[in-house]
């Protein structure tokens, strides 16, 4: 892992600093090899070094971010080096105060424009090379969002479930429709969108798939849901609209619900103890691209557990610290859980998302103002890493 050269144990003062469920308006924090040993509110330890006030964070953790796409395809038809892309995305990561990412790997093979559909195997070993090679700044997991309905779905995630980087499984099912497209509209505008399709080759992709979902869907979920039970992984539902939908991710001991369109789906989910994510871009931009539910119109409720970045790294801090000012409901504390203690739970991660002694010293400073916000430094298991 690359870091800024420092010394093993350190201490930092003069922060606010956000715990699990209150805040020390100036306090400190000292560490000493990777790990957090003394928080406090008093005297700061000689040598500290002055925060200037700013806040003090645990490192954000992300477990649903397809951005190395943007890295690995940075134009159509444009397939970048699978190394430097994965070094250029885990330090956009590291500078927006993500520490642990759970990185979400297609597993997705379809007759396509889209050239990124069936890389993840390729992705996933330019991770591991970059990790071993130590170039990477954070610690990376591996998500694998699995299309149920694909025909090779059920061998390419095989392939790739075994890895001890493998934190979580999702299954998903994009068939126009259902889902985040059953208004079949927007299916069309969000393929026009992304891809320059004509209407003509929406249409042809639209039966392709329905057929896929009519012939393979049935299994290959089956089959999935005992690849994740085999190699004891947590499951993420995704898209949850229908109350057969929430029922079967209840029945299926899901753990993480990605994205539910509806308040209603979103609310028997959350009751049921199934950790209900939303997207950071959609708090920040006040609702759904898609046309779904508002991430707002969940916290107000009560039901939104965790935040994911998706497809805007930056987009992880920001809607945490707007989350409050939209939702007076959440406390800075809850606010920050939701990107840190909540998603760091959910997929077994204990030792980090919280400031707090013993565990990991993955920790942000990060300067506010009334324009905006920066990250000012991260330190990842202790080393200063931007």
């Amino acid at each position: 892992m690359n870091h800024i050269t420092q010394p093993d144990s350190f201490a930092l003062h003069n922060a606010r600093i956000v715990l699990g469920d209150d805040v020390i308006e100036r306090g400190h924090v000292a560490v000493e090899r990777g790990r957090i040993v003394d928080i406090g509110d008093g005297a700061a330890p000689p040598g500290s070094i002055d925060l200037g006030g700013d806040l003090l964070l645990p490192g954000l953790i992300e477990l649903h971010t397809d951005h190395l796409e943007a890295h690995c395809y940075p134009r159509p038809k444009v397939n970048w080096e699978p190394i430097a892309a994965v070094v250029s995305y885990d330090a956009q990561l590291a500078t927006s105060g993500i520490t642990t990412s759970l990185d979400s790997l297609r597993v997705w093979r379809e007759e396509s424009v889209e050239s990124q559909q069936g890389q993840a195997e390729g992705l996933a070993d330019a991770i591991a090379q970059a990790r071993e090679a130590g170039l990477l700044r954070i610690e990376h997991f591996l998500h694998l969002r699995c299309e149920v309905p694909m025909p090779y779905v059920v061998e390419d995630a095989a392939a790739l479930a075994g890895r001890p980087d493998v934190r979580l499984i999702s299954l998903m099912d994009h068939t126009p429709g259902q889902r985040q497209f059953r208004d079949l509209q927007k299916f069309r505008d969000y393929y026009r969108g992304k891809s320059g399709m004509s209407d003509a080759e929406i249409d042809d992709m639209s039966r392709r798939r329905l057929d896929a979902s009519e012939q393979h869907a049935a299994i290959n979920y089956r089959e999935l849901l005992n690849l994740a039970r085999l190699h004891d992984l947590p499951l993420a539902s995704h898209d949850d609209t229908t109350i057969e939908h929430v029922e079967q991710s209840i029945s299926d001991r899901v753990s993480i619900a990605e994205f539910p369109t509806t308040v209603d789906a979103a609310r028997r989910l959350h009751d049921a103890g199934i950790k209900v994510m939303m997207g950071a871009p959609n708090l920040v931009r006040g609702g759904s691209h898609s046309g779904n539910v508002a991430a707002s119109d969940l916290a107000d409720q009560g039901t939104l557990d965790i935040l994911s970045s998706d497809y805007v790294p930056s987009s992880l801090l920001l809607a945490a610290l707007r989350l409050p000012e939209i939702s007076p409901g959440f406390s800075l504390p809850a606010a920050i859980a939701t990107v840190t203690r909540n998603p760091a739970q959910a997929v077994g991660l204990h030792d980090r998302g919280e400031i707090a002694p013993g565990k990991r010293a993955d920790i942000i400073r990060v300067h506010r103002t009334s324009v905006g916000v920066a990250v000012r430094s991260v330190w990842c298991a202790g080393r200063r890493v931007a």
